[in-house]
């Protein structure tokens, strides 16, 4: 992935713009990456990807009600404050 300083994302923004359109660029304040600027079409993808796994998340957590498997909810927020996890 390219990377530019935000100075240079400043003083080259055409410039970095068509350079997203072909692969996401990271932009770095004081050597630390803090955006990453990346085309639209990339963006909306991510996005139908995020909803097709909380989608899927939703199917299987209606199936595990219906076939019982669930569990105390006290009990499993107590475990998880005492650090006891699956």
């Amino acid at each position: 992935m390219e990377s530019l300083s935000a100075n240079e994302a400043k003083s080259q923004f055409g410039e970095m713009l068509l350079k997203a359109q072909r692969a996401p660029v990271q932009i770095n304040k004081n050597g630390k990456p803090i955006a990453i600027v990346m085309s639209i079409d990339e963006y909306e993808g991510i996005e139908v990807m995020k909803l097709r796994l909380l989608q899927a998340r939703v199917d299987k957590a209606k199936a595990d009600i219906q076939a019982g498997n669930t569990v105390d909810g006290n009990a499993f927020f107590e475990a998880l404050a005492a650090g006891q996890h699956d």
